[in-house]
């Protein structure tokens, strides 16, 4: 396991970083704990999961359109479910001014990437 400092993360993700706290494989599954920063302005990119993902939000509100970029906020304290898949794909951006916390447990198949950048959507030029 890597060392639980956070560190930033790759392209397409902008002023964003995070640290992994716990993975864990079980036969065909893998859990993953993690914690994702997301500074004013930042976002995570467009992408999708290949897993479930629980997400605790703290620190400020978080945007979270998906595929057909309809405004989501989650606000601070919310928990919620992402689910699997390419139709499900989203973007995590913080409008805010204040930096958000994502606290993010990963429910994903074995071997699986923790995510899969997808292009924007059409709609996403006018989000």
């Amino acid at each position: 396991m890597e060392r639980m400092e956070f560190r930033p993360n790759p392209a397409p993700a902008t002023h964003t970083r995070s640290r992994l706290l716990l993975r864990l494989r079980m036969f065909r599954w893998e859990v993953v704990l993690r914690q994702t920063i997301i500074e004013p302005g930042g976002d995570s990119g467009w992408h999708y999961h290949d897993g479930t993902l629980y997400v605790l939000v703290t620190g400020g509100g978080l945007d979270h359109p998906g595929i057909d970029c309809v405004p989501v906020v989650h606000r601070p304290g919310r928990i919620f479910r992402e689910p699997s898949g390419p139709n499900h794909a989203h973007l995590a951006r913080n409008s805010g001014t204040k930096p958000l916390m994502l606290t993010v447990v990963y429910l994903n198949p074995a071997g699986s990437a923790l995510s899969r950048s997808v292009p924007p959507p059409k709609c996403a030029e006018a989000v």
